[in-house]
């Protein structure tokens, strides 16, 4: 499940060349009246709907089936929903960096590296309690999805369910319910239900959309001024510089004149 949630969206950022080429059709098209920013964002986002959904159901099949996870249609929905979600997080963070990083190479080292710290900080690789506190735990570990993917995905899968204690010959409980696995082995939130960490990854979904035609508005407005402040610049650099100490050219074409006369 972590696999799925974190690799496998991974590996979606192979998709950041053909945002960069998209980005500058749209600059194009912009540029010519034909459309704004905002139609972009919307085409954009209905266009990849269909294809996404296709990426999270084929290889969450196989990936939801070959592990032995429980083979119920409800579970296997949500498990589905979750993965499509990420996608779509994935190519928004994408888009984000596409409007802002226009090199392709410059552009997937940033999404690489930000991808990275959200896997490292979303509570599998180090437990919540075990984060430092200072950024890492407070705010990264709350904002970054794969905290709430991987608790969808694991309340999907434990919820419900009793397993033999490992501990029992100890004096404990001959059985331990998922509940407590995710309290005490993982340390997930259990106060909520995995419905409210779909909710959660969606909101997500609308907020980094909406961060894109904030950022793109942005840079609509800002980038003419930057190049009119450039352009000026330059101009000044190229100026040729009169030296008010050098010796005059008329004067010895004057004393040649003399001579001549």
């Amino acid at each position: 499940m972590m696999f799925v949630a974190s690799f496998l969206t991974f590996m979606a950022i192979a998709g950041f060349p053909s945002f960069v080429e998209e980005m500058k059709v749209f600059e194009r098209e912009r540029l010519n009246g034909h459309y704004g920013v905002t139609p972009f964002g919307i085409g954009n986002t209905l266009s990849a709907l269909p294809f996404l959904a296709l990426v999270a159901l084929i290889p969450g099949a196989i990936t939801y089936f070959l592990p032995g996870l429980h083979h119920r249609y409800q579970l296997f929905l949500f498990f589905v929903i979750i993965l499509f979600a990420c996608m779509m997080l994935v190519e928004s963070l994408m888009m984000i960096v596409a409007s802002v990083v226009t090199n392709i190479l410059m552009g997937i080292i940033v999404g690489d590296g930000i991808q990275g710290i959200m896997i490292l900080v979303g509570g599998f690789f180090r437990l919540p309690t075990d984060l430092p506190k200072p950024l890492l735990k407070y705010p990264f570990y709350h904002i970054v999805f794969h905290k709430y993917a991987y608790q969808g995905l694991f309340k999907n899968e434990f919820l419900g369910l009793t397993f033999p204690n490992a501990e029992a010959g100890n004096g404990g409980s001959p059985t331990i319910t998922g509940e407590e696995i995710l309290k005490q082995t993982w340390h997930f939130e259990t106060a909520y239900s995995k419905w409210v960490d779909l909710a959660i990854l969606f909101a997500m979904v609308v907020f980094y959309r909406v961060l894109f035609l904030i950022v793109m508005k942005t840079t609509e407005k800002v980038k003419p001024v930057m190049v009119k402040f450039m352009s000026a610049t330059r101009k000044e650099r190229t100026q040729v510089t009169v030296n008010p100490s050098a010796t005059p050219l008329a004067t010895p074409y004057c004393a040649d004149k003399r001579q001549w006369q």
